[in-house]
C-alpha cells in the first residue's frame, strides 16, 4: 500500500537524524503512545520499526516524526474562515506559543493523559499533539469516530478535544457518564446546539467551545459551556487582542501571529478580550432590504424544532427572487412531514416574519468538507436543483 511504503521511507530517513530527534524528545516524559489500543514505543515509531495499519495512523506517525526531527514549518489548508480555502505554512514556533497559551489558560499538566481523536492532517488534530509535546501529556490516539469514548475503556482521560458531532453522540450514549472523569474538554469546529449545552450542565468536566481557525493556529478564544462559571461570550487567550473591521467582523492579533487575521465572523465585541459570536458575514441574507444573520435565526428555529421533537439538521439559505432580491429558504437533512415543519415554525413567523423561510427544501444528506463542516453553499445548490428537477 502506498502509505506503508511512504512510512517505511520516512522511517529510514529518521535513522540519519537520530541525534537531533533524541535531543528534541528528551523533554517529553513518555517513551510510548497509545494508538488505537496498541502501545507504540516512540523509538520504534521514529525508526520505522512500527508500521501503521491505517492511513490515518500513517498521517499521525508522519507528523510525530517530523516534529521530533525538528521540522521548522508545516503546510496546511485553510477551511475558508477568512475567504477562499488556501494552502498556508505555519512555523513551528507559532504552534509552540499557541500550545503554551492553551496550557496556561486551561491548567494543562505534565503527566496528564490526552485523548487525540481528531484527524492529524488538520490544525485541530496537529495542535492536540503539539499541546501534548509542549505540556508533557500522554498521547492516547483513537481514529476519529462518532463516539471516541467507545474505544478507550482502559484509559483514564484528563484532556480531550471533540467536534460538536462527537459531543452530540457521546451525550446520548452509555458513555456520557465518562465525561465526569475528564477534567477539561474542548469542543471546536462548529456550533454546539442549545440542547447539547443543556445536557452538559449535568457533566462535571469543564467543557469549552473554542473559537479559532487554521490561520490563527487553532483556537484564540474560549467560551465555558457548563458549571457555574458558564458564559455567553468568548474570552481571548493571553496575548490575543480583538478589534472589528468596517463590516463588524472580528480582527485578531496575537504575539504568535505574523500579522492580524481578518475574519468573516460577525461578532458583538464587548471589549478587546471578549465577544459574542453572531454569524458569518458571507452567510448574511439580504431580503427585501433587510439583513438576516442566518445563525441567529437558526437559534430560534432550533427551539421550535425541539418543541416539535424534530431532530433533523438544518440551516437557512437563500435563492434569488425578483421582488425581494433574495428569498429565505430552509434546507433540512433527511425527510420529515412538511406540514409538521411548517406548523412548528408558526411562532417564528409571528416573531420574525421577514426571516421566516418561504420554502422548505429536503436533502437526504448534507455535503460536508473533509474536516466535517457543513458546506452550506454546495448543499443548498444540490437541494435547489433536486427540487427543480422534481417539479
Amino acid at each position: 500500500m502506498p502509505f506503508l511504503k511512504s512510512a517505511i521511507r520516512t522511517g529510514q530517513n529518521t535513522l540519519n537524524s537520530r541525534s537531533t530527534s533524541d535531543k528534541l524528545m528528551s523533554g517529553y516524559p513518555f517513551n510510548s503512545i497509545v494508538v488505537n489500543g496498541v502501545t507504540v514505543p516512540i523509538d520504534d515509531l521514529m525508526a520505522g520499526r512500527h508500521l501503521p495499519s491505517l492511513e490515518i495512523e500513517a498521517a499521525l506517525f508522519s507528523f510525530i516524526q517530523q516534529w521530533f526531527n525538528g521540522q521548522e514549518s508545516f503546510n496546511l489548508k485553510t477551511s475558508g474562515s477568512t475567504g477562499i480555502p488556501k494552502a498556508i505554512t505555519i512555523p513551528r514556533d507559532q504552534m509552540i506559543l499557541s500550545a503554551k497559551r492553551t496550557e496556561k489558560a486551561l491548567g494543562l499538566r505534565k503527566g496528564d493523559t490526552a485523548l487525540v481523536c481528531l484527524h492529524p492532517d488538520y490544525i485541530a488534530g496537529k495542535m492536540m499533539l503539539v499541546r501534548c509535546f509542549v505540556s508533557g501529556m500522554k498521547i492516547v490516539f483513537s481514529t476519529p469516530s462518532g463516539n471516541p469514548f467507545d474505544d478507550i475503556n482502559n484509559h483514564d482521560i484528563d484532556f480531550c478535544a471533540l467536534a460538536p458531532l462527537q459531543l452530540h453522540d457521546i451525550l446520548r450514549s452509555g458513555n456520557a457518564a465518562r465525561f465526569n472523569r475528564v477534567r477539561t474538554a474542548l469542543i471546536g469546529g462548529g456550533k454546539v446546539s442549545d440542547d447539547d449545552i443543556a445536557r452538559l450542565q449535568e457533566i462535571n468536566c469543564r467543557c469549552y467551545s473554542t473559537y479559532g481557525m487554521t490561520e490563527t493556529v487553532s483556537h484564540v478564544a474560549l467560551r465555558l459551556l457548563n458549571t457555574q462559571d458558564a458564559t455567553e461570550y468568548y474570552v481571548a487567550l493571553p496575548g490575543v487582542t480583538l478589534a472589528l473591521d468596517e463590516r463588524e467582523c472580528l480582527v485578531i492579533d496575537s504575539n504568535w501571529l505574523a500579522q492580524p487575521v481578518i475574519t468573516n465572523d460577525v461578532v458583538k465585541l464587548l471589549d478587546k478580550k471578549t465577544f459574542i459570536w453572531l454569524g458569518r458575514w458571507d452567510n448574511i441574507i439580504n431580503t427585501g432590504g433587510l439583513k438576516i444573520v442566518p445563525e441567529q435565526v437558526e437559534k430560534e428555529i432550533e427551539k421550535c424544532f425541539r418543541d416539535a421533537a424534530i431532530i433533523n439538521r438544518f440551516f437557512l439559505a437563500s435563492i434569488p427572487d425578483p421582488r425581494l432580491g433574495n428569498k429565505v429558504i430552509l434546507v433540512i437533512e433527511g425527510m420529515h412531514s412538511e406540514e409538521v415543519v411548517r406548523s412548528s415554525l408558526l411562532a417564528l413567523k409571528h416573531k420574525q416574519p421577514y426571516a421566516h423561510p418561504q420554502m422548505l427544501l429536503f436533502i437526504p444528506k448534507f455535503i460536508e468538507s473533509a474536516n466535517g463542516k457543513i458546506n452550506r453553499n454546495a448543499t443548498a445548490s444540490v437541494a435547489v436543483q433536486t427540487r427543480h428537477s422534481s417539479d
